[in-house]
């Protein structure tokens, strides 16, 4: 489907001017049946075109005249394990990084936590990169999340298609800044379980359905 390939390079090229991502890095893919569409590896956005985005299968094999991101594992794995993913994105946006490189997941300071489907960012373990190990440690860290930290790395969404999983990342970005900023003048002050309970709870009805 050349109109899916189509977002999904449009998808990948907003990455920047979002201030999610810088030359190659990053990665972005889309479900097709019963694969999906993944960004190539070591390619600039601005040169890719259609043909030049390879398919893959669950399987882990792919057609096309490009090879694959290295990191096509936790996207396999997310579409294979969680029906309701439609499009994953992955960045190395400079405030995930940064508290990546830490190891810090992010807690509940500020109520738009709840977007990610819980009351904290996790940051998964480190492995390293387009490793099975990192995808298992970035399937652990995404149980009943949208989204999440991979430590000395970046960050990683899942999304029901291209656009939501470009909001969540831009969302987690900017979540990542303000627990940075916050964090320069103390210590956040954290909702507790039950304001993150009922915050959740109205997330079940937010936005347009």
């Amino acid at each position: 489907m050349a109109d899916l390939r189509a977002q999904l390079i449009s998808t990948a090229r907003a990455m920047q001017p979002a201030g999610l991502n810088r030359g190659t890095a990053g990665n972005v893919s889309v479900r097709s049946g019963e694969g999906f569409y993944i960004t190539p590896t070591g390619m600039a956005y601005e040169a890719l075109r259609d043909d030049d985005i390879p398919l893959m299968a669950l399987d882990g094999t792919h057609t096309g005249k490009r090879k694959p991101s290295s990191e096509w594992r936790f996207h396999r794995d997310l579409y294979a394990s969680r029906p309701e993913v439609g499009a994953v994105l992955h960045a190395h946006s400079p405030f995930a990084v940064s508290l990546a490189c830490l190891r810090l997941g992010i807690p509940s300071f500020h109520y738009m936590i709840a977007r990610f489907g819980g009351d904290s960012i996790r940051c998964a373990r480190y492995a390293v990169f387009g490793s099975e190990s990192l995808s298992a440690a970035a399937m652990a860290a995404m149980a009943e999340r949208k989204g999440c930290l991979l430590a000395n790395h970046g960050m990683l969404v899942a999304g029901r298609d291209l656009t939501e999983a470009l909001a969540l990342a831009i969302e987690l970005e900017e979540l990542c800044e303000q627990y940075w900023r916050a964090s320069q003048l103390g210590s956040p002050v954290l909702l507790s379980a039950d304001e993150m309970t009922e915050v959740l709870d109205k997330f079940k009805g937010y936005g347009q359905q």
